[in-house]
């Protein structure tokens, strides 16, 4: 399945925005993600991702695919469901992979004419919205969609990178920032 999505940071009312649209709400969810690296691969220079994501109601293994135009995150993605997390680690650090970071978040999640808007709270980052397409749908439709209620909720500057690259980006300010202090 493809996901479109687009990603940008939530301003202050945003809230309001996403109420004033009519959208209708749907779920809060508290999010774990675990995210793991191949000795394969880089899956930072290769633009994929593989996670382990723990919700209240279950657990899920996903592989996503590199992103496919310039403009949204828009990639491949393959999700399983799975009984026991802790094993599928083990499983996946029994064929190589290694734990290579974790990503908490709470996500207020909202449907509004065939996408779904979500209010994530990440911890470290602050405040996002993402806008995905739902359903299913020809690519460029379902890119039209998802562009509409972004217009529509007046963000017009998205994010490429992913909560994951976000955190390690910041890591990798402060650790700068450290070092410059110290010489």
């Amino acid at each position: 399945m493809i996901e479109v999505e687009v990603k940008a940071r939530a301003p202050e009312d945003i809230e309001e925005r996403i109420a004033a649209l009519g959208a209708i709400p749907l779920a809060v969810e508290n999010h774990h993600d675990l995210y793991f690296a191949s000795t394969q691969r880089d899956f930072r220079r290769s633009d994929e991702a593989l996670r382990i994501r723990i919700k209240e109601e279950g657990a899920r293994l996903t592989y996503k695919g590199p992103k496919l135009d310039l403009t949204t995150k828009s990639r491949l993605e393959m999700t399983v469901k799975i009984d026991d997390p802790r094993q599928m680690e083990l499983i996946l650090s029994a064929l190589g992979f290694a734990l290579s970071a974790q990503v908490k978040k709470q996500r207020k999640k909202y449907a509004w004419e065939g996408v779904i808007i979500a209010l994530d709270r990440v911890e470290g980052l602050g405040g996002f919205i993402e806008v995905e397409a739902e359903g299913p749908g020809e690519y460029e439709e379902q890119k039209r969609r998802v562009m509409s209620a972004m217009s529509k909720l007046g963000l017009h500057e998205s994010i490429r990178s992913s909560y994951l690259e976000l955190l390690e980006e910041k890591r990798r300010n402060t650790e700068n920032k450290g070092a410059g202090r110290s010489s």
